[in-house]
Protein backbone atom coordinates (compact mmCIF):
# COMPACT_ATOMS: atom_id res chain seq x y z
CA UNK A 1 0.00 0.00 0.00
CA UNK A 2 2.86 2.49 0.56
CA UNK A 3 4.33 1.31 -2.50
CA UNK A 4 1.80 2.05 -4.27
CA UNK A 5 1.04 5.39 -2.63
CA UNK A 6 4.74 6.66 -2.98
CA UNK A 7 4.19 6.00 -6.36
CA UNK A 8 1.55 8.17 -7.01
CA UNK A 9 3.02 10.95 -5.43
CA UNK A 10 6.09 10.57 -7.26
CA UNK A 11 3.86 10.78 -10.61
CA UNK A 12 1.61 13.69 -9.54
CA UNK A 13 5.37 15.65 -8.76
CA UNK A 14 6.28 14.90 -12.06
CA UNK A 15 3.14 16.01 -13.60
CA UNK A 16 3.25 18.81 -11.35
CA UNK A 17 6.48 19.36 -12.82
CA UNK A 18 6.01 18.58 -16.30
CA UNK A 19 2.87 21.43 -16.00
CA UNK A 20 4.74 24.15 -14.48
CA UNK A 21 7.56 23.59 -17.30
CA UNK A 22 4.90 23.73 -19.76
CA UNK A 23 3.12 26.84 -18.64
CA UNK A 24 6.52 28.82 -18.36
CA UNK A 25 7.64 27.71 -21.74
CA UNK A 26 3.80 29.01 -23.37
CA UNK A 27 4.25 32.22 -20.94
CA UNK A 28 7.38 32.81 -22.50
CA UNK A 29 6.44 32.26 -25.96
CA UNK A 30 3.39 34.49 -25.65
CA UNK A 31 5.50 37.30 -24.33
CA UNK A 32 8.14 36.90 -27.45
CA UNK A 33 5.20 37.26 -29.52
CA UNK A 34 3.99 39.94 -28.56
CA UNK A 35 7.26 41.82 -27.83
CA UNK A 36 7.64 40.93 -32.11
CA UNK A 37 4.05 42.53 -32.64
CA UNK A 38 4.90 45.32 -31.09
CA UNK A 39 8.38 45.62 -32.77
CA UNK A 40 6.43 44.88 -35.98
CA UNK A 41 3.97 48.13 -34.92
CA UNK A 42 6.82 50.35 -34.36
CA UNK A 43 8.59 49.76 -37.63
CA UNK A 44 5.28 50.32 -39.47
CA UNK A 45 5.43 53.94 -40.80
CA UNK A 46 2.28 56.14 -41.72
CA UNK A 47 1.67 56.95 -44.98
CA UNK A 48 -0.38 59.72 -46.59
CA UNK A 49 -1.45 59.25 -50.55
CA UNK A 50 0.01 61.96 -52.63
CA UNK A 51 -0.17 63.61 -55.79
CA UNK A 52 2.44 63.02 -58.28
CA UNK A 53 3.48 63.73 -61.67
CA UNK A 54 3.49 60.11 -63.95
CA UNK A 55 6.44 62.21 -66.35
CA UNK A 56 8.46 64.89 -67.16
CA UNK A 57 6.40 67.87 -66.75
CA UNK A 58 8.03 71.46 -68.77
CA UNK A 59 7.12 75.36 -68.21
CA UNK A 60 3.46 76.00 -69.60
CA UNK A 61 2.54 72.84 -69.95
CA UNK A 62 -1.03 71.92 -68.72
CA UNK A 63 -1.40 69.45 -65.93
CA UNK A 64 -4.12 67.00 -66.66
CA UNK A 65 -5.83 64.04 -64.89
CA UNK A 66 -3.72 61.47 -67.41
CA UNK A 67 -0.48 63.38 -66.04
CA UNK A 68 -0.35 62.54 -62.20
CA UNK A 69 -1.31 59.18 -60.17
CA UNK A 70 -1.74 58.77 -56.00
CA UNK A 71 1.33 57.14 -54.38
CA UNK A 72 1.78 56.69 -50.85
CA UNK A 73 4.17 58.79 -48.99
CA UNK A 74 5.36 58.84 -45.44
CA UNK A 75 3.80 60.92 -43.57
CA UNK A 76 6.86 62.72 -42.06
CA UNK A 77 8.22 62.93 -45.25
CA UNK A 78 5.26 64.85 -47.15
CA UNK A 79 6.90 68.34 -48.51
CA UNK A 80 4.84 71.64 -47.77
CA UNK A 81 2.56 72.16 -50.95
CA UNK A 82 1.79 68.70 -51.76
CA UNK A 83 -1.30 68.14 -53.04
CA UNK A 84 -3.42 65.10 -51.38
CA UNK A 85 -6.69 65.14 -53.17
CA UNK A 86 -7.37 65.53 -56.74
CA UNK A 87 -10.49 67.53 -56.00
CA UNK A 88 -7.79 70.52 -54.87
CA UNK A 89 -5.85 69.93 -58.43
CA UNK A 90 -8.77 69.33 -60.21
CA UNK A 91 -11.90 71.40 -59.86
CA UNK A 92 -15.23 70.55 -60.64
CA UNK A 93 -15.27 73.44 -63.19
CA UNK A 94 -12.52 71.86 -65.17
CA UNK A 95 -9.99 74.51 -65.32
CA UNK A 96 -6.63 73.16 -65.48
CA UNK A 97 -3.65 74.61 -63.59
CA UNK A 98 -0.24 75.25 -65.73
CA UNK A 99 3.18 74.30 -64.87
CA UNK A 100 5.69 76.88 -63.43
CA UNK A 101 8.54 74.61 -62.96
CA UNK A 102 9.81 71.33 -64.29
CA UNK A 103 8.82 68.16 -62.46
CA UNK A 104 10.44 64.79 -62.89
CA UNK A 105 8.62 61.73 -63.14
CA UNK A 106 7.03 60.46 -59.80
CA UNK A 107 7.60 64.12 -58.36
CA UNK A 108 5.34 65.54 -55.67
CA UNK A 109 3.00 68.11 -57.57
CA UNK A 110 3.15 71.64 -55.32
CA UNK A 111 1.56 74.69 -55.38
CA UNK A 112 4.38 76.43 -55.80
CA UNK A 113 5.46 74.38 -59.05
CA UNK A 114 1.53 74.83 -60.69
CA UNK A 115 -0.79 78.03 -61.42
CA UNK A 116 -3.80 78.59 -59.52
CA UNK A 117 -6.52 76.38 -61.98
CA UNK A 118 -7.24 78.27 -65.13
CA UNK A 119 -3.89 80.77 -65.07
CA UNK A 120 -1.77 80.25 -67.36
CA UNK A 121 2.10 79.99 -66.59
CA UNK A 122 2.45 84.12 -67.16
CA UNK A 123 4.22 86.62 -65.06
CA UNK A 124 1.00 87.87 -62.92
CA UNK A 125 0.76 84.09 -61.88
CA UNK A 126 4.31 84.70 -60.37
CA UNK A 127 3.15 87.65 -58.06
CA UNK A 128 2.88 87.30 -54.39
CA UNK A 129 -0.23 89.14 -53.01
CA UNK A 130 -0.18 93.19 -52.72
CA UNK A 131 2.85 92.95 -55.16
CA UNK A 132 3.60 94.55 -58.83
CA UNK A 133 5.15 93.81 -61.69
CA UNK A 134 7.99 96.75 -62.89
CA UNK A 135 10.29 96.05 -66.03
CA UNK A 136 13.69 97.61 -66.21
CA UNK A 137 15.38 98.58 -69.59
CA UNK A 138 19.21 96.22 -69.47
CA UNK A 139 21.71 95.51 -71.51
CA UNK A 140 25.01 93.35 -71.34
CA UNK A 141 26.93 95.65 -68.69
CA UNK A 142 24.11 96.59 -66.80
CA UNK A 143 22.32 93.26 -66.65
CA UNK A 144 24.91 91.04 -65.52
CA UNK A 145 26.20 90.16 -68.76
CA UNK A 146 22.92 87.52 -69.60
CA UNK A 147 23.20 85.32 -66.57
CA UNK A 148 20.20 86.53 -64.80
CA UNK A 149 16.95 84.19 -64.65
CA UNK A 150 13.56 84.51 -63.56
CA UNK A 151 13.79 83.71 -59.46
CA UNK A 152 17.24 85.23 -59.11
CA UNK A 153 17.63 88.18 -56.83
CA UNK A 154 19.11 91.45 -57.65
CA UNK A 155 19.97 94.44 -55.84
CA UNK A 156 19.59 97.91 -57.78
CA UNK A 157 21.74 100.98 -58.40
CA UNK A 158 20.78 104.19 -60.12
CA UNK A 159 23.14 105.91 -61.84
CA UNK A 160 22.74 110.00 -62.12
CA UNK A 161 23.55 113.72 -61.98
CA UNK A 162 22.72 115.50 -58.79
CA UNK A 163 24.12 119.05 -57.52
CA UNK A 164 26.25 121.11 -59.85
CA UNK A 165 26.06 118.21 -62.32
CA UNK A 166 27.92 116.06 -59.86
CA UNK A 167 27.30 112.08 -60.74
CA UNK A 168 27.05 109.49 -58.29
CA UNK A 169 25.95 106.12 -58.37
CA UNK A 170 23.51 104.62 -55.39
CA UNK A 171 22.12 101.85 -54.16
CA UNK A 172 18.38 102.02 -54.00
CA UNK A 173 16.97 98.99 -53.69
CA UNK A 174 18.02 95.55 -52.56
CA UNK A 175 16.78 91.46 -52.95
CA UNK A 176 13.95 92.42 -55.14
CA UNK A 177 13.19 88.90 -57.02
CA UNK A 178 13.26 88.45 -60.65
CA UNK A 179 10.39 87.19 -62.49
CA UNK A 180 10.86 87.44 -66.06
CA UNK A 181 13.67 87.89 -68.52
CA UNK A 182 12.78 90.25 -72.25
CA UNK A 183 9.01 88.00 -72.25
CA UNK A 184 10.19 85.08 -70.80
CA UNK A 185 9.41 83.80 -67.10
CA UNK A 186 10.65 80.24 -67.48
CA UNK A 187 12.93 79.75 -64.52
CA UNK A 188 14.12 76.56 -66.27
CA UNK A 189 15.98 78.24 -69.14
CA UNK A 190 19.63 77.15 -69.64
CA UNK A 191 21.04 79.35 -72.30
CA UNK A 192 22.47 82.44 -71.62
CA UNK A 193 20.58 85.52 -73.00
CA UNK A 194 21.28 88.90 -73.02
CA UNK A 195 18.28 90.63 -71.14
CA UNK A 196 16.95 93.70 -73.00
CA UNK A 197 14.73 94.07 -69.91
CA UNK A 198 14.23 92.58 -66.50
CA UNK A 199 10.90 92.82 -64.84
CA UNK A 200 11.44 92.54 -61.50
CA UNK A 201 8.64 92.42 -58.11
CA UNK A 202 8.15 95.55 -56.55
CA UNK A 203 5.50 97.11 -54.36
CA UNK A 204 3.42 100.04 -55.20
CA UNK A 205 5.85 102.73 -53.84
CA UNK A 206 8.83 101.16 -55.18
CA UNK A 207 7.42 101.10 -58.66
CA UNK A 208 7.57 105.06 -58.40
CA UNK A 209 11.07 105.04 -56.91
CA UNK A 210 11.98 102.81 -60.20
CA UNK A 211 10.19 104.82 -62.44
CA UNK A 212 11.63 108.06 -60.97
CA UNK A 213 15.51 106.71 -60.73
CA UNK A 214 14.44 105.53 -64.30
CA UNK A 215 13.66 108.53 -66.08
CA UNK A 216 16.27 110.72 -64.46
CA UNK A 217 19.39 108.37 -64.61
CA UNK A 218 20.89 104.82 -65.55
CA UNK A 219 20.20 101.52 -63.61
CA UNK A 220 22.27 98.17 -63.33
CA UNK A 221 21.60 95.30 -61.76
CA UNK A 222 24.30 93.47 -59.39
CA UNK A 223 23.28 89.23 -58.74
CA UNK A 224 22.93 88.34 -55.08
CA UNK A 225 23.93 85.08 -53.89
CA UNK A 226 20.94 82.54 -54.35
CA UNK A 227 22.12 81.67 -50.04
CA UNK A 228 22.78 85.51 -48.99
CA UNK A 229 20.99 86.62 -45.99
CA UNK A 230 22.73 89.68 -45.48
CA UNK A 231 20.84 92.62 -47.62
CA UNK A 232 22.84 95.72 -48.50
CA UNK A 233 21.93 99.27 -47.51
CA UNK A 234 23.21 102.87 -47.64
CA UNK A 235 25.63 102.28 -51.01
CA UNK A 236 26.59 105.64 -52.35
CA UNK A 237 29.92 106.47 -54.80
CA UNK A 238 30.87 109.82 -56.79
CA UNK A 239 32.84 110.48 -58.89
CA UNK A 240 35.84 112.26 -56.82
CA UNK A 241 35.33 108.48 -54.47
CA UNK A 242 36.18 106.68 -57.17
CA UNK A 243 39.43 107.84 -57.93
CA UNK A 244 40.55 109.10 -54.49
CA UNK A 245 40.39 112.58 -54.99
CA UNK A 246 39.85 114.46 -51.43
CA UNK A 247 38.13 117.55 -51.50
CA UNK A 248 40.29 120.19 -49.64
CA UNK A 249 37.97 123.03 -48.05
CA UNK A 250 39.09 126.77 -48.50
CA UNK A 251 39.63 127.84 -44.93
CA UNK A 252 38.85 131.58 -45.08
CA UNK A 253 41.35 133.99 -43.38
CA UNK A 254 39.40 135.87 -40.56
CA UNK A 255 38.57 139.55 -41.88
CA UNK A 256 40.17 142.56 -40.12
CA UNK A 257 38.10 143.98 -37.53
CA UNK A 258 38.00 147.55 -38.11
CA UNK A 259 36.19 150.43 -35.75
CA UNK A 260 34.82 153.78 -36.45
CA UNK A 261 33.18 156.83 -34.86
CA UNK A 262 31.14 159.69 -36.46
CA UNK A 263 32.60 163.18 -35.63
CA UNK A 264 30.54 166.59 -37.02
CA UNK A 265 32.20 168.77 -38.78
CA UNK A 266 30.03 171.61 -39.16
CA UNK A 267 26.93 170.25 -40.55
CA UNK A 268 28.70 167.30 -42.16
CA UNK A 269 29.29 163.93 -40.32
CA UNK A 270 32.54 162.10 -41.11
CA UNK A 271 33.02 158.86 -39.81
CA UNK A 272 36.46 158.63 -38.72
CA UNK A 273 38.43 155.20 -38.15
CA UNK A 274 39.32 154.18 -34.56
CA UNK A 275 41.63 151.48 -33.02
CA UNK A 276 39.30 148.64 -32.05
CA UNK A 277 39.16 148.54 -28.40
CA UNK A 278 37.95 144.81 -28.08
Amino acid sequence: MRLVFGLVLLIGVGLAGAAVYLAKDYIGQQQAQLAEAELAKRAIVPTKEVIVVTKQMRYGQRLTKQDVKLVRWPTAAVPAGAFTDPKEVFPENGELRSILRTMEPDEAVLTTKVTAPGEDAGVSSRLSSGMRAFTIRTDASTGVGGFLRPGDSVDIYWTGSINRGQEITQLIDANVRIIAINQSADEDRNNVVVAKTVTVEVNPRQVALLAQAQATGRLSLSLVGADEQVVSEGVQVNQRELLGIVEKKVVEAPKEKKCFVTRRSGEERISVQIPCTN
